[in-house]
Parts: structure tokens; C-alpha cells; sequence
């Protein structure tokens, strides 16, 4: 079957207006990301459409060792880091990591971070691992700020960092926004503000 057509059209030429940094300092992969079906499957929902699922790759691949044990992955319990200013509104914790391979459908974001950026955006931050959480509701961070570690709870089936942007703090309510990162790194070159796209390896530049 074909695959499902984006979200309808909406926010397509919305400019970010918090400075984002990328939530993570050295180099990671982008494994969904874009503006299409093809580059991102969460582009088909409206909350989710600008989302993105990142992993760090080493020699070509995304874990060392048995495939089936989280500490395996080279993302796992790597820290997350605000990607800018913000209030906490919500800070989950206590969802149990799954065993690569397996997912909790029940708990789609597993443990997860939302900040207020105070402008109508708001950061979703996903899949944390359980006890790493290391923030609470009404907090207020600075951009850079670790607000816990990589995991791999909720609705995943491996190790990785779900990412994105909407109009309100409330997961599957509202809409999501285009997340324009500034001053990262693409595949080698610098990016003055962009949005990663699948396949490329991305850090922040002063890091």
C-alpha cells in the first residue's frame, strides 16, 4: 500500500522562535526526520509531524554487543539536555525500560520531559531511562541543562530520543511546530538554523 500522505498542511513556513540548541552534545544520527512520509513516518500526525527519533551510531551501527540488552546501544544513558529556556510542566518517571525488541504501547512517550518555552512552544522530550529523570514540575531550566538520560521506555523498541515541538503541553493535543535548530553540525557542515533530516549525523557546533 502507498504510504500515508503527510499531516494537512499547517505551520509549513512556521519559524521557530525559541533558540533551540540540539538536546544532546556530541555527534548523534538522525533515523527519522524531515518533512515527508519517506524521510519521517511521524509527519502522517498532526501532533507529531515535524518530530524527531535520534540514536548515536558507532562503526556503522547502533549498538555493540547483544542486540537485546539495552547498555548495548550507544545512546543508552547518554544525556538529554534542554534545548532551551523553559518552565517544566511535566516530568514522567517510573515507566520500566523495555527489552529491545518489545514495546509499551500503553505509555507512548515512557518516562518524558515537556518544557514551556513561554511563547507557545513547547519541547516534548521521550523515552527517557527509568530513574534518570532529573527534573521536576516547575522547574525552570536553562538551555543546556540535563534533564536526564537516554532510555528506552513507552512506545519504543529500542534505545533513542524522541523530539519535538508543539502548540501545547498536552501529548496527541495540538499541533506540532517546525523545530529550526541553531548553530549544529551537518554531516560536517555548519548550520547556521535548519531542520535535521534522516541519515544525517548531527552535533552542535561549539561542542
Amino acid at each position: 500500500s502507498p504510504p500515508a500522505p503527510p499531516a494537512p498542511p499547517s505551520h509549513e513556513a512556521y519559524e521557530t522562535s525559541t533558540p533551540l540548541r540540539l538536546p544532546f552534545d556530541g555527534e548523534w544520527a538522525v533515523i527519522w526526520g524531515g518533512r515527508t512520509v519517506e524521510q519521517n513516518y511521524h509527519a502522517a500526525t498532526v501532533d507529531q509531524r515535524f518530530a524527531y527519533d535520534l540514536v548515536v551510531i558507532r562503526d556503522g551501527r547502533r549498538h555493540r554487543g547483544d542486540p537485546t540488552d539495552n547498555a548495548s546501544y550507544h545512546c543508552w544513558g547518554v544525556p538529554v539536555v534542554a534545548p532551551a529556556a523553559g518552565r517544566v510542566v511535566v516530568a514522567r518517571d517510573g515507566i520500566a525500560d523495555n527489552r529491545p525488541g518489545e514495546m509499551n504501547p500503553s505509555e507512548p512517550a515512557g518516562n518524558h520531559v515537556v518544557l514551556d518555552h513561554g511563547n507557545g512552544e513547547f519541547s516534548f522530550l521521550a523515552h527517557f531511562r527509568e530513574g534518570s529523570v532529573k527534573v521536576a514540575v516547575g522547574d525552570v531550566v536553562e538551555a543546556g541543562t540535563v534533564l536526564g538520560e537516554c532510555g528506552n521506555s513507552g512506545n519504543s523498541s529500542e534505545p533513542h530520543l524522541h523530539y519535538h515541538l508543539q502548540s501545547t503541553p498536552t501529548l496527541g493535543e495540538g499541533e506540532g511546530l517546525p523545530a529550526q535548530f541553531r548553530d549544529y553540525m551537518a554531516d560536517g557542515v555548519t548550520v547556521e538554523r535548519g531542520e535535521p533530516i534522516q541519515g544525517q549525523r548531527i552535533r552542535p557546533a561549539s561542542r
